[in-house]
Formats: C-alpha cells, sequence, structure tokens
C-alpha cells in the first residue's frame, strides 16, 4: 500500500520588493512540495497575517521598511509559536547573522542561493535543522569566537542532560573522535547539510545523524555551530 503524500510546506513570503516577491513566489509554487499561502511587504503586514495563516516558514528578508527583519524576529515568532523563521536577504554583514540566529532564526540565507537548494533548505527548516548559507559559516564562527562559544545554543536543541559545554580539548582526551567522526566534523566546520555530508562520504544520511550525536556528546558540546567553532579552533 503506496504512502500518503506528505502535506506541503506551508510559507508566507515577507519581501518588500514587489518584483523580487512575486518572482520568488511564482519560483516556490513550481515545486509541489511547497505552497505560499500569503505575501507580506513589511514586518507589520507579516506580524498581522501570520497568526491567522500559521505558516510553517516565514520566509523574511532582514531590509525591509520600518522595522527590519531581524528585529521583528521575535515578534513574530511570539504571534505565530509553530511558524519556523528563515530569513532570505542580500545581507553578508556578520552582525546581522549572528543577531538574526540569537532571536531565533532557524536560518538564515543569501538571495544568491540556487532555486533548488531554496527549496531544500525551507524543508530542512520546516523540519526544524538549522540552515546557514555556506558562504557565511566563516563569519558565523569568527562572530560566536568573538562573543563565547556557550552562546550559541539557541541554533540546536540541546543535548540531553547538557547545561553548560565541557572544555572541549579535556572531553576529547578522555573521548576521541573516531576517524570517520572526525570527516563528519570537518564537513560540519565547512557548513554542509547532513544529506551533503553523506554524498561526500558516501554513507546513509541516518549514518551521519549518529555521528553527529556522538561528536556532540564527546567533545561536550550543543549545537553543529559549536562544533564547527571548536573545529576552526583546532586547526589555528
Amino acid at each position: 500500500m503506496p504512502m500518503p503524500a506528505l502535506p506541503p510546506v506551508t510559507l508566507l513570503v515577507v519581501d518588500d520588493h514587489n518584483l523580487f516577491r512575486r518572482g520568488l513566489v511564482a519560483l516556490l509554487g513550481q515545486d509541489p512540495g511547497l505552497k505560499v499561502v500569503g505575501e507580506a511587504g513589511d514586518a507589520a503586514q507579516a506580524m498581522r497575517l501570520a497568526p491567522a495563516l500559521r505558516p510553517d516558514v516565514i520566509l523574511l528578508d532582514n531590509h525591509l521598511p520600518g522595522v527590519t527583519g531581524v528585529d521583528a524576529i521575535r515578534g513574530l515568532r511570539e504571534v505565530s509559536p509553530s511558524s519556523r523563521v528563515l530569513m532570505l536577504t542580500v545581507s553578508e554583514d556578520a552582525q546581522d547573522l549572528s543577531m538574526a540566529l540569537r532571536n531565533g532564526a532557524q536560518g538564515y540565507l543569501l538571495k544568491t542561493i540556487d532555486g533548488d537548494l531554496l527549496a531544500q533548505a525551507i524543508r530542512r527548516a520546516a523540519a526544524g535543522e538549522p540552515v546557514v548559507s555556506p558562504e557565511l559559516m566563516g563569519k558565523l564562527v569568527a562572530a560566536f569566537q568573538s562573543q563565547g562559544v556557550p552562546e550559541v545554543d539557541a541554533l540546536e536543541s540541546p543535548v540531553p542532560g547538557k547545561v553548560h559545554p565541557e572544555a572541549p580539548d579535556t572531553v576529547e582526551q578522555r573521548t576521541p573522535l573516531s576517524p570517520r567522526e572526525e570527516d563528519v566534523l570537518r564537513e560540519i566546520a565547512r557548513g554542509s547539510s547532513n544529506k551533503e555530508i553523506a554524498r561526500a562520504l558516501d554513507i546513509a544520511e541516518t549514518t551521519v545523524k549518529i555521528h553527529v550525536q556522538h561528536i556532540l556528546r564527546k567533545l561536550g558540546l550543543s549545537s553543529r555551530v559549536q562544533a564547527a567553532v571548536y573545529a576552526s579552533d583546532r586547526q589555528r
């Protein structure tokens, strides 16, 4: 008996540039797994629409009139708690990036992203997976390094029972990573998704997830970004 088709991921698209927004809506509409249920030209309009529409993902530009996208994230999450907020912007500013994630965005993407990759990122965000454009991972790591690694926990659910990360060097001496876990850690530092890691290492995606869990536990870390910061520090 065939499995029933999953319902499409519903979207609220927020962008003040009408031409870009309409083009984006048309592009996303070509994917049967995605469904745009609303559009907004600014944060205030998005705040009015989100509670009624309750989209799975709010695709949010940063450079909006009035309240910026980064500043609107907390309010959008309050009025529509079940929605994931995914930034889609031209801003490569490290402060915008780190602030968006701290305010509760599920991810941060650049508008130069390929259409197919955007659709994949939206699905990942809807499933609760953090997504950041790979070209911004270096800036993200640098931003969190300057502010302290333990403050990045909001990017991903913490490891059960873990409140504060232990010192990575101490933990690794006691529970060293396996060669395959080292491979996965290097891919995490590049900003690769589980699917991309699986393809690069020729292993199953479920195996990647297990390796990631083991890496975080062994290093006493709470998120993939913390793991990326740790890998970057170790390469110095």
